[in-house]
């Protein structure tokens, strides 16, 4: 349960990071809709760390993945674009 949680906290950082109009990952961002997609996994992700934790430690887990993916996806984008340049 513990890795399926973490990855549907991951997905949704990332779905919530592609969806946003100053993403540098993509060209185009997804489309606006997909952050209810975003959301939806990150309620699954809260609802399944909270089963394995309880309600306290999970949602602060799930926060906490959900964090760690915001704080990488744009230093990804950075290193990326680093790499395109060269």
């Amino acid at each position: 349960m513990v890795p399926a949680a973490l990855l549907l906290c991951f997905a949704s950082a990332l779905l919530f990071y592609l969806a946003s109009p100053r993403q540098r990952l993509r060209t185009r961002p997804l489309p606006a809709w997909m952050r209810l997609v975003a959301l939806a996994f990150a309620a699954s992700g809260a609802g399944a760390w909270i089963d394995v934790l309880g309600v306290g430690a999970g949602l602060f887990t799930a926060l906490t993945a959900l964090m760690l993916g915001w704080v990488g996806l744009p230093y990804a984008a950075w290193y990326a674009g680093r790499e395109e340049r060269r």
